[in-house]
């Protein structure tokens, strides 16, 4: 006689990704619980084995760049206990953090945060499993009431588990420049998401580099350069922008109030034409800016060079790399001066991509859902518009800029996002059968 086959685990809810949004996520279902009729089932995948949020760029001069205050919830739920207020007060440094008079604390501190916050959801989350696609599960009247999320754990076994709800929180992907490839066996050229690592791995092989570019205009690129200029003092380091020159993230008061709550439903209930104009209008508070004080000390090294007679730092403005040429001691990058017409070959030993990210992985992940999905439109609570034949409900944080907004992939609007998500999820989850499964939120 056949042994019976193990049922699929079956969930209300399946998050994908367990970084800042979904963290944020689930202190707003642990929340809502005490007023529902039942918790939901729910599990989170992470990729990583253990939480670290962009932690190869956790640099000396790494600082966030917003209040203390827009941790996951505080904005929303003063009084949560997963407020960064709170977490302090338990790591007994509340005094000392008072006393730097600082309301942007080290990138390096605010990820210990969110490490401190994940610890709580251990037992929801499956660290080291990556989700692949998310497929049908398609009824005999031809309706969706659940999806299978297919994955590969740490083992590269692949695993299912079926939903009835899915919040895809996938982050952003690297954006490669066309001119050049990553592979592995080239550590001389690297994005600055694996910064760190890559460094490390770079420096054990060949030693300290000599002759260093870093491509890019923003706050990543701003903190590669310091980093390198501090870590290799000896170093040749150019930085490589296409546009005139290094501009200041705008941080004054009316302008950050793009990034409030109320603004979303501003920005939602505008026409796509005004959506476009106002996230245009408002670009040099998140993209290619960089905060005045680190312009400032990147001025400095320019300026103290030129009064020491040295050469060693360079801005290379109007310039981009249209090819690159990889040799075992070297990568020469042929660039091109759009302000000139000319062009010139340089020789380094290191190139530091910090060209920011795409956010496309979303549309992979559902690719077997397309039939259904249309042109990804979402509500003004980040819900996918379906087909009618979709019941099942997919919401996307990170991914709806153009619709909701420039503070959608951001920190500043989490607590309420997902709060939105959380009621809905309840709502919908609530009309359906409880589903079986090993932890609930």
């Amino acid at each position: 006689m056949p042994l019976p086959q193990e049922a699929t685990p079956s969930y209300d809810l399946i998050g994908v990704g367990f970084g800042p949004s979904n963290l944020a996520l689930a202190i707003a279902l642990d929340e809502l619980k005490t007023t529902s009729t039942r918790p939901l089932n729910v599990v989170f995948y992470e990729k990583q084995k253990q939480f670290n949020w962009h932690s190869n760029t956790l640099t000396p001069q790494s600082k966030m760049q917003i209040s203390f205050l827009k941790d996951l919830v505080s904005l929303r739920n003063p009084t949560s206990p997963f407020s960064f207020i709170n977490y302090l007060h338990q790591k007994d440094r509340l005094v000392e953090f008072i006393n730097l008079g600082q309301f942007h604390p080290s990138r390096l501190e605010y990820n210990d945060y969110l490490k401190w916050v994940s610890a709580h959801f251990s037992e929801r989350c499956i660290y080291g499993e990556q989700a692949l696609r998310v497929e049908p599960q398609i009824g005999k009247t031809g309706e969706i009431e659940l999806l299978d999320v297919i994955s590969r754990d740490c083992h590269g076994q692949q695993q299912t588990r079926q939903t009835k709800s899915l919040v895809l929180s996938l982050g952003g992907t690297p954006r490669i420049p066309s001119a050049f490839m990553l592979t592995e066996d080239n550590p001389r050229v690297f994005h600055h998401c694996t910064y760190l690592h890559s460094l490390q791995r770079f420096s054990h092989t060949h030693g300290h580099p000599g002759r260093i570019a870093v491509i890019g205009a923003g706050q990543s690129a701003a903190e590669a350069f310091i980093d390198l200029h501090d870590r290799f003092p000896s170093a040749h380091i150019d930085l490589i922008i296409r546009g005139s020159s290094l501009k200041p993230s705008d941080q004054s008061p009316f302008v950050n109030e793009i990034f409030a709550p109320r603004y979303t439903d501003f920005i939602y209930n505008k026409s796509v034409t005004e959506r476009e104009k106002l996230i245009s209008e408002f670009n040099n508070t998140n993209y290619s800016v960089i905060d005045i004080d680190l312009i400032e000390r990147i001025y400095s090294i320019l300026y103290h060079q030129q009064v020491a007679g040295e050469h060693r730092y360079t801005l290379l403005k109007h310039c981009s790399t249209e090819h690159t040429r990889h040799t075992e001691d070297s990568v020469a990058l042929l660039i091109q001066n759009h302000s000139t017409g000319e062009s010139l070959t340089k020789e380094y030993d290191l190139t530091v991509l910090a060209t920011g990210y795409e956010r496309s992985s979303h549309r992979e992940a559902l690719a077997p859902l397309a039939d259904y999905l249309g042109d990804f439109k979402t509500t003004r609570n980040y819900r996918l518009e379906t087909d009618k034949r979709l019941k099942s409900a997919i919401y996307l944080q990170g991914f709806n800029e153009s619709s909701h907004g420039l503070s959608d992939s951001l920190l500043s609007i989490l607590p309420f996002r997902a709060q939105e998500i959380a009621k809905e999820l309840y709502e919908y989850a609530l009309e359906r059968p409880e589903c079986q499964t090993i932890a609930s939120v």
